[in-house]
C-alpha cells in the first residue's frame, strides 16, 4: 500500500515519503519544525530526513505501544514570527503530542512558549542558545549542547592550538549567532584574550568588503564568526580575496556542505575551523541507520541523526510513561535513552548531562574532518 503523510501549509498528500499509517485518532502526532524554506533550508531537510527515518523504523518495529507515529511538518524559515504561527498551528490545528524543533534559536525561543503553555513536549535537535532551557519550562529539551559549552571549546582551541593573540569577533545579530559569539568572547576573556574588534552584520547580506577591509587593517590571527553558512561563506571568500589570511572559526551552523557552495568553492573553505558535536556518524550505535541513509543516496550529515535521536527519545518516553507529557518529561529527567547517537540523559532543565563539542576543519575537497 502507498502510505502518506500530510504536509502543511500546502495541505497536499505526499505519497511514498514515510512508511507510516494514515492518521487515526489513536496515532501519535509529532511536529517537525524548522526552516524548510529560505537560506537555512538545508537544516530543515536534515531534520526531516532524520525524523522521517526514525518514525519509519519505529513504526516498522511496532510503533509506540502499538500506536504509529505520524509526522507533521512546520516551516518557520528561521523567522521568529513565522515560528510562532507554526507553533500555534501545530498545537491548535494539528493537535500534535510533541514537537521536534525548531532549528534557529530565535525561532525556538518564542515557539517554545506556545508549546509550554499547551503542555506539548518539545525537543530541539539544534538550538543552542542557553536561554532556551533557562526559563523553567518543564517540557523543553534539547538533543544538542549549549553555546556556553561550545564557546568554551572554541576559545580553548583558539588560544591553546592556534596560539592566537589578536582575535576579531563578528556575529549576525541573531539570537543564535550573537549568543554564540558572546559565549566565545566571554570564554576568551576568562583566559585573558580581549578581542580587537566586535561587530555585527545582518543576515541576508552578501557584500562584506567594507567590513573585511576593517578586519584586514587589524591583522588578526583569528576571525571568529557567530552565524550560519549563508553569511559565513561570502565572508570567508571576501577575506581571502582581499588577502586576509587569518584563521576563520565558526560554530555548528556551518555544518553543511552548502557552506562550500556559499563560499564559492573549497579553495575558500579550506582550513576553516568549526565546533560541532562528536561526529554521530562515527558512533557504533548508529551504524545500521547510517548505512540505510547512504544506501538511499543521502549522507546523514549535520543534524540528521540529531533529529533521528530526538524522535527515538520521544518514543522511549511515551513507551515508558504513556501519552502524558508531564509524566513523559519527568521520565526523561530520571532515565537515559539509547539512541542512534549513543546513550543520552538530561538534567532538570532539559539539557544534556554530557556535551560533546569538538573542533573540525574543512579540507581542500570540501569535506570537514574532526581534529
Amino acid at each position: 500500500m502507498s502510505l502518506k503523510f500530510i504536509k502543511h501549509p500546502m495541505k497536499v498528500a505526499i505519497a511514498g515519503c514515510l512508511s507510516v499509517a494514515f492518521y487515526a485518532q489513536a496515532d501519535i502526532k509529532i511536529g517537525v519544525a524548522g526552516p524548510f524554506s529560505g537560506p537555512n533550508a538545508t537544516y530543515g531537510a536534515q531534520y526531516w530526513k532524520g525524523a522521517s527515518q526514525a518514525a519509519e523504523d519505529i513504526n516498522a518495529a511496532g510503533g509506540i505501544n502499538g500506536e504509529k507515529i505520524v509526522l507533521v511538518q512546520g516551516d518557520d524559515a528561521c523567522e521568529p514570527k513565522q515560528a510562532v504561527s507554526v507553533a500555534n498551528r501545530l498545537v491548535d490545528q494539528d493537535k500534535v503530542m510533541a514537537v521536534v524543533g525548531h532549528f534557529c534559536s530565535s525561532s525556538t525561543m518564542p515557539a517554545s512558549e506556545v508549546y509550554d503553555e499547551a503542555g506539548v513536549l518539545a525537543i530541539t535537535p539544534g538550538s543552542t542558545n542557553p536561554k532556551i532551557t533557562e526559563r523553567g519550562m518543564k517540557t523543553m529539551f534539547r538533543m544538542c549542547g549549549r553555546d556556553d559549552q561550545q564557546g568554551a571549546i572554541a576559545a580553548d582551541y583558539i588560544i591553546d592550538k592556534l596560539k592566537a593573540k589578536n582575535v576579531v569577533i563578528i556575529h549576525d545579530k541573531d539570537t543564535y549567532g550573537q549568543g554564540l559569539a558572546d559565549a566565545t568572547k566571554a570564554s576568551l576573556e576568562k583566559r585573558g584574550v580581549k578581542e580587537v574588534l566586535y561587530e555585527g552584520l545582518s543576515r541576508g547580506e552578501k557584500d562584506f568588503n567594507a567590513l573585511v577591509t576593517k578586519i584586514g587593517a587589524l591583522k588578526p590571527d583569528v576571525v571568529y564568526f557567530g552565524g550560519c553558512h549563508p553569511e559565513a561563506g561570502p565572508l570567508v571568500r571576501q577575506m581571502r580575496e582581499q588577502g586576509v589570511n587569518a584563521a576563520f572559526f565558526s560554530g555548528d551552523c556551518i555544518v553543511t556542505e552548502e557552506m562550500v557552495t556559499a563560499a564559492g568553492g573549497p579553495q575558500y573553505t579550506k582550513g576553516v575551523y568549526m565546533t560541532f558535536g562528536n561526529d554521530p556518524r562515527t558512533i557504533a550505535d548508529g551504524k545500521a541507520v547510517i548505512e540505510k541513509f547512504r544506501a538511499s543516496g543521502f549522507e546523514p550529515e549535520g543534524y540528521t541523526l540529531y533529529a533521528y535521536a530526538s524522535v527515538q527519545t520521544l518514543a522511549a518516553a511515551y513507551k515508558a510513561a504513556g501519552k502524558d507529557n508531564a509524566k513523559a518529561s519527568d521520565w526523561l529527567k530520571a532515565n537515559s535513552v539509547d539512541t542512534v547517537m549513543g546513550k543520552k540523559a538530561w538534567d532538570s532543565k532539559g539539557d544534556l548531562k554530557v556535551s560533546d563539542y569538538v573542533v573540525y576543519q574543512w579540507d581542500d575537497k570540501g569535506k570537514y574532518h574532526q581534529l
